[in-house]
C-alpha cells in the first residue's frame, strides 16, 4: 500500500505552526491523485484547506494512532518524523510526567526542572541486572547496558551526555557514575566509588557557575574514565578536562555568576581559618559582582563550602593543600581589586600603598614592586637593547586580568591532576567506563571562539555518532539476514575539513596568530579570500566582522572579535618572572617552562592512530586551538575504541519552569544533538519491527479462522502480511521480528481499528434491533388490550335493552340453579371415589412403609455384622502392628542391657588390675625375703672361721645327716606333690564355679530385663482393661436393672414381647458356645501346667548338675537329691471375668514387690559371692607365694647343706639349722591345712546360697499353684452366672407364654426393645473378644513367668543423655556438622537434634558442671554458626537449623523453671527441670543466632523466588484471551535479548515455589507462627517488587494489565487458604498492589473518581497514585487517556498525606518474633536413632 492511499477521511496530519511548530488537523474528505487541495479540520472545528502541486504532490506528514502515541522508543512510531517525535515527547513529558525516552540507542533526557523520586537506592536495584527495554527509559538503564556489555564482551564503553547549557548534562553524568558506585563496590578498602562521587563536588565548585540558562552550569569539557578489576569492581578513576571558560574569572553578563568557589569562600569569610585571606563580601570584589545578583535562589553557599571541604579531605588532600588553593583564589579576587590608574600619554600607574595590592602580594609571597612595575610596563627586547615601554590603561588592565585567568587556569588544571592522583591505585585496570560530560551543539546572538571550538567538537561527536549508528543497524539486520541496503545520509565531513584542515579556519587562525601584527580582522579577511568558494562558508551581507558556517545542526554566524587573543592566550613575560619567583611554591610551580612538560593536560592510556598536530615552530608556544584539536584527536580515539552510549540532554524551556514544554526551544535541539538525524536515517529502512509473537497477539483479530488455527505463529503471521499488504518491499521477515517501513504499522492499526469498529456496528445493530423489537412488542400488547376493551364497551352499548336486560337476568337464574345442582352430584360422586381412593392409596403407602421399615432394620443388622468384622479385622492388624514396634522396642532395650553389662564387666577388669596391684605388692615382699637371706649369708661368712676349727668334728656326722637330708627331701617333695594336686583341684572347681555364676547371672540379667518390659507394659494394659471391664459390668448392671423393671411393666401386655422372646432365646444359644470357649480355656490352662512342669523340671535338673559339679566332693547324692524334690502336680483354671482381673492386679502387684525384694537378695548375693571370689582369688595367690617362698627356701638349705658338706661345717650348728628348718615346714604345713578348711567352708556356704535359691524358686512355683487354684474357683463362679443367665431365660419363656393376647399395643415398646437387644448383642460379642484376648494375655504372663526370678525392675529414665568429655567433638560433629537434613530419621521425629542436645545440657546440669556446660553450649553455638555459614545458600538447611534453633530456646524456656514458662508443662515435666544453671544469657544468644539464620533464610528465598515475580505476576498471561500486551518495538540491544525462560513463568511456577517453601517448613516441624512470618515476608517481596516494575514500567499501566494481576492474586489468596495461611497476614501485605490493580481498572475521569481514588487508595502514596496515573496507556483506541486535569485533581485531594518514596523498599524485613511453645515430647521416652552413630550417648 503507497503512502498516499493514507490520506483517507478520519486520518490525522501535521501542519507546520508558528507558534506551536507543528499542529494536529483531521482530513474532511480523501485524497485522490491530482486534487490540489487537501481538506482539513483543525483542532478548533475551523476548516484549514492546504495547498497540493498536483505534478510534485508535498502532503503534510501523518500523524500516529493514539495507541501509539507516548512509546518508550521513538523509532516505534510508525510515521517518523519531526512532529511525530516533537508530539511524543510532549506527550511523555507534559502528560505523563515521564522525561527519558528512547531514541534507537539514544536516550533523551529533558530537564525537569524538580527534583524527581527516581534516583534512589532502590531504583538503581530495580534496572541492576535488566535488559534494557524491559523497563522505562532511564539513565541508570544506559549505565546498567553499559556495565553489563564490558562484563560480557571485556571491552571499553563509554558514555557520552551532551547538550546545552541548563539541559542537565552534569546531573546525569553524575547519576550514571552514582549508579557504577552503587552496583560495582570496590574490592579495597579505600572505598574508590566514593573518592569518585566526592569529586563531583569539587569539579562542580571550580568549574561551574550561574548562566542565563543554567544555575549550575558546567564551564568546561570532563571525560571520566571509571576503572574496574578483573571482578568488574571500581579499583579507580581518571579525569580529563577541555577547554576551561577561563575569561568567566574576569568577566561574567548580567545574571550570571562566577565560579561558585569563589561565593563559597567569600560566604565563609568570617570563619577563624579563613581570617588571615581578608575574604569579604562577593559583591565587595569586582570579580564576583558583575553579574548583579551574588546568590542563586535555593542555594546555601556556606553549606557548599562545608560540602567543598569534606570532600577534599575524602580524597586525601590535606589541609596544607586545601589552604594553598584558597590563598591562590582570595588572592585572584584581590587582584581583581586592584586599581590601575590612567597618567594620561599612554601610562598607567598603580598605587603602592593599594591595600588589594599588598594582600595579593603577601598571599602569594611575591615581589609588590615587581608586580607594580610589570603591570604598568613591558619590557621590549631590541637587537641592540632592552627597552621598558610603559602601557595605557586598557591594555594593563588586560594585563592584570590575564594574570588571572592564567592563574586560576593552572590552579584548576592543579586540582584535577591531585584529584587523579587519589583516585589512582596499584595495579593495571581490567577495563573502564568513559563518562563524557561535553557541551552540546550552541548558537548564540553573539558567538566567539568558545562557541567555535564547542560546536567543532559537537561536529566530530555527531561524525562518530553516524558512523556507530549505521555499524548497528547493519548487525541488526545481518543477524536478522535481511538485505543490506545503502541509505544516503548527512556527512559533515566537509564541515570538519572545512575547519581543521590544511587552510581551514583553525590553520589560519594559528598562522595568525604568528604574526605580532596580526588582528582579528586580518584573520577575517583571508578566511574570505581562502574559503569563499566553499558552500559551507559564508559572509554575512550586512557585516564585515563575522563569517557564517553551515554545521550539521544549523547556520551560526561568529563574530571574529577576540579571536586571536584567546587563541594566543598570551601573558607577559615579565609577569610570569614575577610569579615564578614567588616563595610559595605551590605557585611557582604553576609558571614553570612550559616546554618541559608540553602535554600536560594529557590523560588518555589510548596511543593514538597518527602523531597529534604539532606547531610548525617548536620553540613557540602552542596556541588554544591547536591543544583542543590535539586534546579533541585523542578523545575520538578513545570513543572509537570503546562502545558508545549516547545521552542527549534537552532543555524544555528557558525560564526553568517545571514540565513546561516550548516546542520551538526543543525542536531546536533535537536538530541540534542529532536525534532527528536518527530519526531519518531509521526512516529511510524499517523503522518498526515486531516480533513474530507480538504482531500475532496484536493483530489475531486481522486473521481468519483458517489461518488463527495453524498452528506455527511465524506462518500465520506471514500469510496475513501478504494477504494485507501486496507490496512485499514493505515488510521484510527476519528470523525473530517482522520489519516495517514507515507507516504501514500505521496502516495495520487502521485496518484493526476498522475491524473493531465493524464488529461494534454490528454489535450496536443487534442490541439496538433487540431493544426497539421489545419496546415495540410491549407497546402492541398494551395497544390490542386497549382496543379489546374499547370494543367490548361499544358492543355493549348497541346491544343492551330492557327487556333483554330481563331475560338475560332469568337465563343468569336458571343456570345458577342447574350448575349447582349439577355440581353438587359430579362433587357427591367424586368425594366418594376420593375416599375410596384414600382408603386404598393410605393402605398401600402403609404396607409399603412397613416394607421399607422392615428392608432397613434388616439392613441395619448386615451392617452392623459387617462393621463388627471390620473392626475385628482393624483390631487385629493393628495388634500385629503394635506387636512389631513393641518387639523393635525390646529389641533396643535389650542392646542397652548388654551394653551396661559389659561396663559391669569393665568393673570387674578394674578389680582384675586391683588383684595384680597385690601381687606385685607379694613381689616386693619378696624382696624383703631376699634382704633377709642376705643377712643369713654375712651369718654364713661368721661360721665360716668356727668351721676350720670343727672341721675333724663334724667329718664324723656329715654321714649321718647326709641321711636326715635325703629323708627330708623325700618328705619335702611328697609334700609337694600333695599341694600341687589340692592347688589343682580347688582352682578347676572355682573356675568351673565362677563360670556357671557368670552363666547364671548373665540369663539372670537377659531374663530380668525382658521380665521388666513385659511386666510394665502387662501392669499399664491390665488395669486400663480393669477399668473399662469395670466401667462396662456396672453398665451392664444398670441395664440389667432397667431391663428387669421394663420386664415387670410389660407383665400386664405379654402378648406384645413374643417378637422380642423369640430373640433373646436365639441370644441365648451363645451361651453353648461360651461354654465351649471355657472348655478350651481349660485345655489351655492344662497345657500350660504340663509346659511349667517341664521347665521346672529342666530346672531342677539343671539345678542338680550344678550342685554335683560344685560339691560331689562334699556332698551325698542324697542330699542333692533332697534339695531338688519333686512336688504334686496341680491344675491351672480361669477364672471369673471381674475377679480374674482384681487377682491379676493382685498378682501384679506381689509381682512387683517379690521381685523388687528378689532384685535387693541377688543384689547382695552377687556382691556377696564377688567378694568371696576376690578374697578365694587372693588366697590362692597368697598359697603361691608361700610355696614360692618354700621352694627358694629348700634351695637354699640344698646349696647351704652343699657348702656344709663340702667345707666340713661345724655339726652343732648345721643340726641346729636342721631343725629350724623342720619347724618352718611344720609351720607351711599348718598353714596349708588352714587354707584348706576355709576353703571347705566357702565350698559350704556356696551350696547353702543355691538351696536358698533352689527353695524360693519351689516358693514361687507354689504361688502360682495357689493362683491356679484361684483361677478354678473363678471358673466355678462363672458356670454359677450362666446357670443363673439359663433360669432367667425360663422364666422368660413361660412369661411370653402369657403376654401373646397385649401384643399390637406393645409394638413401639417392642422396636425399642429390640433395639436394645441388638445393643446387648454388640455388648456379648466384646464380651466374648475380651475374653479371647484375656486369655492371650494370660497366656503371655504366665510364658513370662519362665525367667521371673531374673527379671529385675524396669529402669526409669530421666530424659538425659550422658557423654564423656572428650566426646563432646563426636556428639556436635555427628549431630550438626554432619547431619542430613533430608534423612529419614531425623523427620521421624522433627527437631530432633534440639532435643538430643538439650538432653545433653540436662546432663551437664545434672551433675553441677560448669566448665562442661559452657564448653557444651559454646560448642553448639559455634557449629550451627560454621554450618550456616558453609551452606548459606541452602534453603532447606537454613529452614532444619531455624527450626530446631527455635525448638531448643523452647526446651531452655520450658525447662528453665520459670512459671511463665510452666503453665502447659506436665508434672513429670516439671520435675525435670534444670536445677543448678540460669541459661537466660545462652538463650539469649541462641535467640540472635536464631534471628540470624531468619534473616539469612528469608534472603535466600527472596533470591530464588525474585527472577520469577515479574514474569509470573506481571508478563504472563493469567486470564487468556484478555491480552494485555501492547508490543513496544524497542530495538533491544545486543546484551537485551529477550528471556527465553521467562515465558515459561508463570503464577503457577511462583505458588509451586511458596509449596516447596510451605512443605520444607512443615516438614522440618517449623513453628506454625514463624511460617507466616515466613509467608508475610514473601508476599511482601512479591507485592513489592510488582509494584515497583509498575512503577518503572509504563507498558504495565494498563486496565487489562490491572485485570490480570488482580486475576494473581486470588491465586495466591487461594493458595494461603489451602494451606491455611489466612492468619499470617499476608493478604494485608498485597493491598498496595490489589489497590494499585483496582486503580488502573476504575474510571479516571469525573471528580468523583477522582474523590473515590484518594478515599481507597490508602496504602498507595500520593508519589505513586500520581506516578500510575501518569503512565497509564491505553491498549487500544476505544480507552482514554488520563487528562492532566484529572491528576491535577487528585493532586490537590492528596496534597496533604502521604510520602513521597516512589518505589517500596524490597529489602525491608518484618520484625520476627520467637514465640514460645510448650513442647509435649516426654525426653525420657526419646529414643536415639542409631544411624546417628551416638552411641557414645548414654541413656540415664
Amino acid at each position: 500500500m503507497t503512502l498516499l492511499e493514507l490520506y483517507t477521511r478520519y486520518n490525522r496530519v501535521w501542519i507546520p505552526d508558528e507558534e506551536q511548530v507543528w499542529k494536529s488537523a483531521e482530513i474532511k474528505q480523501d485524497f485522490h491523485s491530482g486534487d490540489n487541495v487537501l481538506e482539513l479540520l483543525l483542532e478548533d472545528s475551523t476548516e484549514y484547506h492546504y495547498p497540493v502541486d498536483p505534478s510534485r504532490p508535498e502532503l503534510p506528514p501523518l500523524r500516529n494512532p493514539d495507541i501509539l502515541v507516548g512509546e518508550n522508543d521513538l523509532t516505534a512510531l510508525s510515521y517518523l518524523h519531526e512532529p511525530a517525535v516533537l508530539h511524543n515527547l510532549k506527550v511523555r513529558f507534559v502528560e505523563s510526567r515521564i522525561i527519558y525516552t528512547y531514541c534507537g540507542i539514544i536516550l533523551v533526557a529533558i530537564n525537569p526542572y524538580k527534583q524527581l523520586p527516581i534516583y534512589g537506592d532502590a531504583i538503581i536495584h530495580a534496572y541492576s541486572d535488566q535488559n534494557m527495554g524491559h523497563m522505562d527509559p532511564h539513565i541508570f538503564a544506559v549505565a546498567e547496558e553499559a556495565y553489563k556489555q564490558m562484563a560480557r564482551n571485556h571491552k571499553n564503553q563509554s558514555i557520552i551526555v551532551s547538550g546545552e547549557s541548563g539541559a542537565g548534562k552534569t546531573v546525569s553524568a553524575r547519576y550514571a557514575m552514582r549508579y557504577f558506585a552503587v552496583v560495582s563496590k570496590s574490592s579495597n578498602k579505600n572505598r574508590v566509588e566514593d573518592k569518585v562521587l566526592a569529586s563531583n563536588p569539587i569539579t562542580e565548585a571550580i568549574g561551574n557557575a550561574k548562566t542565563t540558562r543554567n544555575d549550575n552550569s558546567s564551564r568546561f569539557g570532563k571525560y571520566t574514565e571509571i576503572s574496574f578489576d578483573k571482578k568488574y569492581r571500581i579499583i579507580g578513576a581518571n579525569m580529563s578536562t577541555y577547554l576551561l571558560e577561563k575569561s568567566r574569572v574576569v568577566f561574567q553578563a548580567d545574571d550570571e555568576r562566577n565560579y561558585h568557589i569563589f561565593y563559597q569562600m567569600c560566604s565563609c569569610a568570617d570563619l577563624p581559618e579563613f581570617k588571615s585571606l581578608r575574604l569579604l563580601s562577593a559583591d565587595k570584589f569586582l570579580y564576583t559582582c558583575m553579574g548583579g545578583d551574588i546568590a542563586i535562589e535555593g542555594v546555601d553557599d556556606k553549606s557548599d563550602m562545608n560540602e567543598t571541604r569534606r570532600t577534599f579531605s575524602l580524597l586525601g588532600l590535606k589541609e596544607d593543600f586545601q589552604a594553598d588553593v584558597f590563598k591562590v583564589l582570595a588572592a585572584i579576587l584581590h587582584l581583581g581589586n586592584v586599581e590601575i590608574r590612567d597618567q594620561g600619554n599612554d601610562k598607567s600607574s598603580v598605587a603602592p600603598t593599594d591595600p588589594h595590592l599588598a594582600v595579593f602580594c603577601e598571599l602569594l609571597e611575591v615581589s609588590a614592586e615587581g608586580l607594580l612595575r610589570w603591570l604598568c610596563n613591558r619590557r621590549i627586547v631590541l637587537s641592540a637593547e632592552t627597552v621598558v615601554k610603559p602601557v595605557p590603561k586598557e591594555r594593563a588592565v588586560a594585563a592584570r586580568d590575564a594574570l588571572a585567568k592564567q592563574t586560576y587556569a593552572h590552579l584548576f588544571d592543579c586540582i584535577v591532576n591531585r584529584i587523579n592522583t587519589a583516585l589512582q591505585v596499584p595495579g593495571k585496570p581490567h577495563a573502564f567506563i568513559g563518562v563524557l560530560d561535553i557541551y552540546g551543539f550552541e548558537t548564540f546572538d553573539i558567538n566567539s571562539f568558545e562557541q567555535f571550538c564547542i560546536n567543532y567538537a559537537n561536529e566530530k561527536l555527531q561524525q562518530q555518532f553516524n558512523l556507530h549508528v549505521f555499524k548497528l543497524e547493519q548487525e541488526e539486520y545481518m543477524k536478522e539476514d535481511i538485505p543490506w541496503t545503502l541509505i544516503d545520509f548527512y556527512d559533515n565531513q566537509p564541515v570538519i575539513d572545512l575547519i581543521e584542515a590544511k587552510l581551514g579556519i583553525m590553520d589560519l587562525l594559528d598562522e595568525e596568530c604568528l604574526f605580532p601584527q596580526g588582528t582579528d580582522q586580518s584573520w577575517l579577511q583571508k578566511l574570505y579570500n581562502y574559503l569563499d568558494a566553499n558552500p559551507l562558508f559564508e559572509k554575512p551581507r550586512l557585516s564585515n566582522k563575522a563569517f557564517v558556517i553551515q554545521h550539521f545542526a544549523d547556520k551560526v554566524e561568529y563574530q571574529c572579535k577576540g579571536f586571536l587573543e584567546k587563541n594566543r592566550d598570551t601573558l607577559y613575560e615579565e609577569l610570569v618572572d614575577t610569579m615564578r619567583a614567588s616563595k610559595l611554591s605551590f605557585l611557582a610551580n604553576f609558571f614553570q617552562e612550559e616546554e618541559l612538560n608540553p602535554t600536560a593536560n594529557k590523560s588518555f592510556k589510548v596511543k593514538p592512530a597518527r602523531p597529534p598536530v604539532k606547531a610548525t615552530n617548536k620553540q613557540l608556544r602552542t596556541s588554544v586551538g591547536d591543544k583542543f584539536r590535539s586534546s579533541l584527536f585523542l578523545l575520538m580515539e578513545t570513543l572509537n575504541a570503546t562502545t558508545p552510549h549516547y545521552v542527549r540532554c534537552i532543555k524544555p524551556n528557558d525560564e526553568k519552569l517545571p514540565f513546561e514544554y516550548d516546542s520551538r526551544r526543543v525542536v531546536q535541539q533535537l536538530r541540534a544533538c542529532g536525534v532527528l538525524e536518527t530519526i531519518r536515517i531509521s526512516a529511510q529502512s524499517y523503522p518498526s519491527r515486531w516480533t513474530y509473537i507480538e504482531f500475532y497477539s496484536r493483530y489475531s483479530i486481522l486473521m481468519s479462522h483458517l489461518e488463527a488455527d495453524v498452528r506455527d505463529k511465524k506462518e500465520t503471521c506471514k500469510c496475513v502480511l501478504q494477504r494485507l499488504i501486496h507490496d512485499t518491499n514493505q515488510y521484510k521477515f527476519g528470523r525473530t521480528k517482522i520489519f516495517f517501513r514507515a507507516g504501514q504499522v500505521a496502516y495495520l492499526e487502521k485496518l484493526r481499528l476498522d475491524r473493531l469498529r465493524e464488529a461494534c456496528v454490528i454489535i450496536q445493530k443487534h442490541f439496538r434491533a433487540w431493544s426497539q423489537r421489545r419496546k415495540y412488542l410491549r407497546i402492541r400488547d398494551a395497544a390490542i388490550v386497549l382496543q379489546q376493551y374499547i370494543r367490548g364497551q361499544k358492543n355493549i352499548r348497541k346491544t343492551v335493552t330492557a327487556e333483554a336486560l330481563k331475560q338475560g337476568w332469568a337465563a343468569v337464574v336458571i343456570q345458577r340453579h342447574w350448575r349447582g345442582y349439577c355440581m353438587r352430584q359430579i362433587y357427591q360422586a367424586v368425594c366418594q371415589a376420593t375416599i375410596t381412593i384414600q382408603a386404598f392409596t393410605r393402605g398401600w403407602m402403609a404396607r409399603k412403609q412397613y416394607k421399607k421399615m422392615m428392608e432397613a432394620h434388616k439392613a441395619m443388622i448386615l451392617q452392623k455384622y459387617t462393621r463388627a468384622w471390620l473392626a475385628r479385622r482393624r483390631f487385629q492388624t493393628m495388634r500385629r502392628l503394635v506387636l512389631n514396634v513393641q518387639l523393635s522396642y525390646r529389641v533396643q532395650q535389650l542392646r542397652k542391657k548388654i551394653e551396661e553389662q559389659t561396663k559391669e564387666n569393665r568393673g570387674l577388669m578394674e578389680k582384675l588390675t586391683t588383684l595384680a596391684n597385690s601381687q606385685s605388692q607379694n613381689t616386693h615382699r619378696l624382696q624383703g625375703l631376699e634382704i633377709q637371706l642376705e643377712k643369713v649369708t654375712s651369718q654364713k661368712e661368721s661360721l665360716e672361721a668356727k668351721e676350720r676349727k670343727t672341721k675333724e668334728e663334724t667329718s664324723l656326722t656329715i654321714t649321718q645327716l647326709q641321711c636326715q637330708i635325703d629323708e627330708v627331701n623325700l618328705e619335702k617333695q611328697n609334700l609337694e606333690k600333695k599341694f600341687e594336686a589340692s592347688i589343682k583341684e580347688a582352682k578347676e572347681s572355682f573356675d568351673h564355679l565362677n563360670r556357671s555364676l557368670r552363666e547364671d547371672m548373665e540369663n539372670e540379667a537377659r531374663l530380668r530385663k525382658i521380665a521388666e518390659n513385659n511386666l510394665e507394659i502387662k501392669k499399664q494394659d491390665y488395669e486400663k482393661e480393669m477399668v473399662t471391664l469395670k466401667e462396662e459390668i456396672r453398665r451392664l448392671k444398670e441395664e440389667r436393672v432397667g431391663l428387669q423393671r421394663k420386664i415387670e411393666e410389660g407383665e400386664q401386655v405379654n402378648s406384645d414381647l413374643q417378637e422380642q422372646i423369640v430373640q433373646l432365646t436365639k441370644h441365648v444359644k451363645i451361651i453353648p458356645e461360651l461354654r465351649r470357649d471355657l472348655n478350651n480355656m481349660q485345655n489351655d490352662r492344662n497345657n500350660m501346667d504340663r509346659r511349667i512342669k517341664q521347665q521346672s523340671e529342666l530346672a531342677r535338673a539343671k539345678m542338680r548338675e550344678i550342685a554335683r559339679d560344685l560339691l560331689g566332693e562334699f556332698v551325698e547324692e542324697e542330699v542333692l537329691l533332697g534339695i531338688t524334690s519333686d512336688d504334686s502336680e496341680k491344675i491351672y483354671e480361669p477364672e471369673d471375668l471381674l475377679e480374674a482381673f482384681e487377682g491379676l492386679q493382685k498378682a501384679t502387684r506381689l509381682l512387683e514387690n517379690h521381685q523388687k525384694e528378689q532384685k535387693e537378695k541377688y543384689e547382695t548375693k552377687v556382691e556377696g559371692l564377688e567378694l568371696k571370689v576376690d578374697h578365694l582369688q587372693n588366697e590362692n595367690c597368697k598359697l603361691q607365694n608361700l610355696f614360692q617362698e618354700k621352694s627358694n627356701v629348700t634351695e637354699s638349705i640344698h646349696r647351704e647343706v652343699s657348702r656344709l658338706t663340702s667345707e666340713n661345717s661345724l655339726i652343732p650348728e648345721l643340726k641346729l639349722q636342721v631343725s629350724e628348718l623342720q619347724r618352718q615346714k611344720q609351720e607351711l604345713e599348718d598353714r596349708f591345712m588352714e587354707q584348706g578348711k576355709e576353703l571347705e567352708e566357702k565350698n559350704t556356704e556356696i551350696n547353702n546360697i543355691l538351696q536358698i535359691r533352689i527353695s524360693e524358686e519351689s516358693s514361687q512355683r507354689r504361688y502360682f499353684e495357689e493362683r491356679a487354684k484361684e483361677l478354678e474357683d473363678a471358673k466355678m463362679e462363672l458356670e454359677d452366672k450362666v446357670e443363673e443367665l439359663e433360669e432367667e431365660n425360663d422364666h422368660l419363656k413361660k412369661q411370653q407364654l402369657m403376654e401373646n393376647e397385649a401384643k399390637r399395643k406393645l409394638r413401639e415398646e417392642t422396636s425399642i426393645l429390640t433395639a436394645e437387644n441388638m445393643d446387648f448383642e454388640e455388648q456379648l460379642d466384646q464380651k466374648d473378644r475380651l475374653i479371647k484376648k484375656l486369655q492371650n494375655q494370660i497366656r503371655s504372663l504366665e510364658a513370662s513367668q519362665k525367667a521371673k526370678q531374673n527379671s529385675p525392675i524396669p529402669k526409669e529414665y530421666l530424659g538425659m543423655l550422658e557423654f564423656k568429655r572428650e566426646d563432646e567433638s563426636r556428639l556436635v560433629q555427628n549431630v550438626i556438622l554432619d547431619l542430613q537434613p533430608k534423612g529419614v530419621v531425623v523427620n521421624m521425629i522433627p527437631c530432633l537434634p534440639a532435643y538430643i542436645l538439650f538432653m545433653c545440657v540436662r546432663h551437664a546440669d545434672y551433675l553441677n558442671d560448669d566448665a562442661k556446660l559452657k564448653s557444651l553450649m559454646s560448642a553448639i553455638i559455634c557449629a550451627v554458626k560454621k554450618v550456616i555459614l558453609s551452606r548459606c545458600k541452602d534453603f532447606v538447611l537454613l529452614s532444619f537449623w531455624l527450626s530446631n534453633t527455635h525448638q531448643l530456646i523452647n526446651l531452655l524456656k520450658q525447662y528453665s523453671g520459670e512459671e511463665e514458662f510452666l503453665k502447659q508443662s506436665s508434672p513429670r515435666q516439671r520435675k525435670n527441670c534444670l536445677q543448678n544453671f540460669d541459661l537466660s544469657e545462652h538463650r539469649q544468644i541462641f535467640s540472635d543466632l536464631a534471628i540470624h539464620i531468619y534473616h539469612q533464610f528469608i534472603s535466600v528465598l527472596q533470591k530464588i523466588l525474585t527472577p520469577a515475580i515479574v514474569p509470573g505476576m506481571l508478563e504472563h498471561e493469567s486470564l487468556q484471551g484478555i491480552s494485555s500486551m501492547k508490543p513496544t518495538g524497542f530495538r533491544k540491544r545486543s546484551s537485551s535479548l529477550y528471556d527465553e525462560e521467562s515465558k515459561n513463568v508463570t503464577i503457577s511456577s511462583i505458588i509451586k515455589q511458596l509449596s516447596v517453601f510451605h512443605s520444607t517448613m512443615i516438614h522440618h516441624g517449623m513453628d506454625q507462627n514463624l511460617i507466616n512470618q515466613v509467608t508475610k515476608q514473601l508476599f511482601f517481596l512479591v507485592a513489592a517488587t510488582t509494584l515497583n516494575q509498575i512503577m518503572l514500567r509504563k507498558d504495565m499501566c494498563s486496565c487489562r494489565k490491572g485485570m490480570q494481576i488482580r486475576c494473581n492474586i486470588s491465586y495466591l489468596e487461594e493458595w494461603l487458604k489451602e494451606k491455611d495461611l489466612q492468619s499470617s497476614n499476608a493478604m494485608e501485605t498485597l493491598t498496595p498492589l490489589a489497590q494499585a490493580a483496582w486503580l488502573l481498572q476504575v474510571n479516571k475521569s469525573t471528580d468523583d473518581d477522582a474523590k473515590e481514588i484518594t478515599e481507597k487508595c490508602t496504602e498507595l502514596n500520593p508519589v505513586q497514585i500520581v506516578k500510575i496515573l501518569n503512565s497509564y496507556t491505553p491498549i487500544d483506541d476505544f480507552e482514554k487517556r488520563v487528562t492532566s486535569s484529572f491528576v491535577r485533581k487528585v493532586q490537590s485531594l492528596l496534597i496533604h498525606e502521604g510520602s513521597t518514596q516512589l518505589m517500596l523498599d524490597t529489602d525491608f524485613h518484618f520484625q520476627v518474633t520467637f514465640p514460645f511453645q510448650s513442647s509435649s515430647q516426654a525426653l525420657e521416652l526419646l529414643q536415639v536413632p542409631a544411624s546417628l552413630h551416638l552411641d557414645f550417648l548414654t541413656r540415664v
